[in-house]
Order: structure tokens, then C-alpha cells, then sequence
């Protein structure tokens, strides 16, 4: 099973551009990093530039609009995510509660999607949807 651990810091929605975490954070992070990698259940990791520096895309009446980060209405938005494969959520939690996380953090914990989860009508509206993801990796499979 694939889980997404959604890093959600408090306080991360009115950042400044170019808010960067320190180096003491940065190298605790690193560790906790290693123990996914070395116990083999790390998939893909990425930390996310503040919304700041971001943009969003609304689709009112089916049309798009653009509007630039910051975004007011914000509460919580993500600052990185883990991708990791465990054989349960339980597994999963247990990963994100190793997190150095600061006082403000949140873990959020989504499974990912397979194409096996989906029933076959969905498989028939996505054709080719399994050989897209069969060429992207192991580490990709939801519609």
C-alpha cells in the first residue's frame, strides 16, 4: 500500500516568498529521511516553496482563473509530503509519529489510489490508463 504524508505546518499559508527552514530543522529532517530510505519504504519526498510564491488555478462557470498566492482564505496548506509504501495505515502512522516534527506540525496520512481499487466501469471509461502508469513506475497508479 502506498500512503502520502502530507506535511501541513501551521503558519506555513503566510510565509514570505522564499521562507526556507533552518539548517537545525533541515538536518533533523535529513535523519528521519535516512530511516524511511534504509528501511526501504520511501518512494519520493519533496518540500514545497510557500504559497506565496504560488498560484491557483478555480474553474467557476467551467472556466479557468488564475489567482496568485498568498491566498487569504488559506488555513492550512502543505509545506512537503513523504511518499512511502507500507503494508498497513497502522504502519504508516507509526512512520509519521517518528516525524521531528516542530510543535506546530501535522502529519496528514492519505492512501494513495491503485487502479486494482477501482470498479470496472472505471477501468473502461480510462483506457490505456494501465499502460500510462506501468511506464511511469511502481510509484504511480490512480486515475
Amino acid at each position: 500500500m502506498r500512503f502520502m504524508m502530507l506535511m501541513i505546518p501551521k503558519g506555513y499559508e503566510s510565509a514570505a516568498p522564499g521562507t526556507m527552514p533552518d539548517a537545525k530543522a533541515v538536518a533533523a529532517m535529513m535523519k528521519y529521511n535516512e530511516s524511511l530510505q534504509k528501511a526501504g519504504v520511501l518512494l519520493a519526498l519533496d518540500g514545497l516553496h510557500p504559497p506565496s510564491m504560488g498560484a491557483r488555478v478555480e474553474f467557476p462557470g467551467g472556466k479557468p482563473r488564475v489567482i496568485d498566492g498568498p491566498f487569504a482564505e488559506a488555513k492550512e496548506v502543505l509545506g512537503g509530503y513523504w511518499m512511502i509504501q507500507v503494508k498497513s495505515k497502522e504502519e504508516a502512522i507509526a512512520w509519521a509519529s517518528r516525524c521531528p516534527c516542530s510543535d506546530d506540525g501535522v502529519i496528514e496520512i492519505r492512501q494513495v489510489q491503485e487502479l486494482s481499487d477501482f470498479p470496472a466501469d472505471v477501468h473502461e471509461a480510462a483506457p490505456g490508463l494501465s499502460e500510462m502508469l506501468q511506464r511511469q513506475g511502481p510509484q504511480t497508479g490512480a486515475p
